[in-house]
């Protein structure tokens, strides 16, 4: 249980965020200001913005749990998994993405493709953005019960509410902003943690030696690759061809609260500097929210549920103050990961799925409205889907199957769609469909793989299928003319 000194810090950490977050709603008049801040922001704000909505609670929660299963393997989704493919995405895909004035992914696939790829591709990610605010909502209760007591739904409903009040008033300004100090936060509150976790063990060299003397299961837990016909979700073949090649570019180029930050940015200089630092913070994370999880091998052996090993370990490790400094960082990085879920599923349902079909020419009030009202509604779902998670062998693991689902195919044609001009609206419409289909029969049917989570292999087969049906069927289709084209292909942005 926390102490006073510790109910006083998560106090007024809240409270202050609150009053942080209610300050920007002066500056949201219209839905510009509401999903992109009016392209105003700097590119510092954005880079740290950037890393702490990726890295939250399902991370602090997730892979700490992952680390004290599987070893340090699960930080190739950080080193390997995120900085190449954010440095590719910084160089070419967000400029190209700010300067052609889109809101959304979902926007650009449907101007170079045709509306269905894009209603397709955006009810996947309102989908996965719904349940994924679940999870993250499933992680805060893990925590929050280890630590305080709370039931699991009076910790998930209470999350909800305090996140979604300022992310409904303040849109993406106060998002991005207060996603600043959160990232300050939690890099102190984690580093702190690690330090005395270290310290108590007595150092790197002492923990990985207890660590493999205590037993055959253990005998891979320092290998950063692991073997192609390793029994956890992580071998090598999936590392190389799942996450480098597919799920990492993926991500950090075709998910939209990723890129929506991006087009934040006041212009295209800060646009590509705000993922450059991303990435230079990124390099940090495992440390963060791997170490603990080893951590607690020792500290905490044995533990059915490996998702509790970092709330046990703050428990026993740190001292009354610093418990509630902790608290922070983790609720930190827990309401900058979910109040950007809620802005990117707010933007992606007005502007690809209310104002195209439902209300073409309203008001600029009234899809600022809709905006609103959508992150009340997804608020609503997450809480509703947060169970779903328990139904996997760790938080991380769940969301990155989740992913498996639709991440390969989209990237395929979105690919396709900048760099090859000859793809057609056919070509990118089928190799979407049956990309999607093929990772549902592949994450259905038992025995395709030998591990009991193939999210990797999924990733990459899906791509592959969605790549080369794209292909095929644009061979024997019309592709779109050159005018028609323009600004949508990479080669015809280069000569403009």
């Amino acid at each position: 249980m926390l102490a006073g000194i510790d109910y006083f810090i998560v106090i007024a950490y809240i409270i202050g965020i609150l009053i942080l977050g209610f300050y920007f709603r002066r500056f949201v008049s219209s839905s510009e200001d509401y999903f992109l801040a009016g392209k105003s922001l700097p590119f510092w704000a954005i880079g740290m913005s950037i890393v702490v909505s990726d890295i939250g609670a399902l991370d602090f929660v997730g892979i700490s749990g992952q680390g004290y299963r599987y070893g340090i393997s699960v930080g190739n989704f950080d080193w390997i998994g995120s900085v190449p493919a954010m440095l590719l995405a910084a160089f070419i895909f967000v400029p190209y993405f700010w300067k052609g004035g889109v809101y959304t992914i979902p926007e650009y696939l449907g101007k170079r493709y045709n509306r269905h790829v894009r209603t397709i591709a955006s009810l996947t990610w309102l989908f996965f953005f719904a349940v994924n605010l679940g999870v993250l909502f499933w992680a805060s209760a893990v925590l929050l019960n280890v630590l305080m007591g709370w039931s699991i739904w009076s910790s998930i409903i209470i999350t909800a509410v305090v996140v979604g009040l300022y992310t409904y008033f303040g849109g993406i300004t106060a998002v991005v902003m207060t996603d600043v100090v959160q990232l300050i936060i939690m890099f102190v509150g984690g580093f702190t943690l690690v330090f005395l976790g270290l310290e108590e063990i007595g150092g790197w060299e002492v923990m990985v030696d207890k660590i493999t003397a205590m037993g055959p299961e253990f005998s891979q837990h320092f290998k950063l690759m692991q073997p192609a016909d390793t029994p956890t979700p992580y071998p090598w073949t999936g590392i190389l061809f799942g996450l480098t090649f597919v799920m990492a570019n993926a991500y950090m180029i075709g998910n939209q609260a990723i890129v929506q930050r991006c087009l934040t940015a006041k212009n295209v200089w800060h646009a590509k500097a705000s993922m450059i630092m991303a990435a230079g913070l990124k390099m940090m994370i495992p440390v963060l929210v791997l170490f603990p999880g080893l951590m607690a091998i020792i500290i905490h052996p044995g533990l059915e549920d490996g998702d509790q090993a970092l709330p046990m370990l703050i428990k026993s490790i740190l001292p009354p103050g610093l418990i509630g400094l902790m608290f922070s960082a983790f609720f930190a990085g827990l309401m900058s990961s979910v109040d950007s879920i809620l802005n990117s599923t707010a933007t992606i349902f007005t502007k690809d799925i209310y104002e195209p079909y439902i209300r073409p020419n309203a008001s600029d009030k009234h899809y600022l409205a809709v905006g609103r009202i959508t992150t009340i509604s997804l608020l609503v779902l997450g809480v509703a889907t947060s169970k779903i998670s328990s139904q996997y062998p760790g938080l991380y693991v769940a969301i990155q199957s989740f992913l498996s689902y639709f991440q390969g195919p989209i990237f395929s044609i979105l690919l396709l769609g900048i760099f090859w001009k000859r793809a057609t609206q056919w070509g990118g419409l089928a190799g979407l469909v049956i990309g999607i289909v093929v990772a549902f029969i592949l994450n259905s049917v038992d025995g395709i793989f030998t591990i009991e989570d193939p999210f990797l292999y999924v990733s990459w087969w899906s791509f592959v299928t969605g790549f080369v049906v794209t292909i095929i069927v644009s061979l024997f289709t019309t592709p779109k003319t050159d005018i028609q084209l323009s600004g949508l292909v990479f080669s015809r942005v280069i000569r403009k």
